[in-house]
């Protein structure tokens, strides 16, 4: 996104880049695209929540060893350091928004990063939660 401060990026963007499911494959394209050329920003709790979705049997059924590989390569992305700040802002957004914690986890590292854009598909594209917006980079 031209002019962007900087981008965070959710879980789904992280597993669809890894995907090598046809079903997948547009939006592996487009989530790659992204991860190439965004500056993106990430935090540990994306990187554990991709993790365990990538190793599970019934979604990306990746080995440990691919999945930590894959981790491995998205430590180079700016990441979001988490603090009792963010604990509290996380808890605040879930009560303002109306969102689960874990989501308001991801929008209050992203706040605290910097960040004016998330790319996620688990919140209402266009919403904008305290300076940072919401964009679906998957919606058609």
């Amino acid at each position: 996104m031209p002019g962007a401060l900087s981008a965070f990026a959710d879980s789904n963007v992280l597993l669809y880049a890894a995907s090598g499911r046809p079903a997948d494959a547009a939006k592996a394209r487009r989530a790659r695209e992204l991860l190439r050329r965004e500056e993106i920003t990430i935090s540990f709790q994306v990187l554990q929540e991709f993790y365990v979705n990538a190793v599970h049997p019934r979604k990306l059924a990746l080995t440990a060893a691919q999945a930590t590989a894959y981790c491995g390569a998205w430590l180079a992305f700016n990441i979001a350091p988490l603090s009792a700040g963010t604990f509290v802002r996380t808890l605040e957004i879930a009560a303002r928004y109306k969102i689960s914690n874990w989501d308001a986890a991801i929008v209050a590292a992203a706040i605290e990063a910097s960040c004016d854009t998330l790319y996620t598909e688990d919140l209402s594209d266009g919403q904008n939660y305290g300076g940072v917006r919401v964009e679906n980079p998957f919606r058609v």
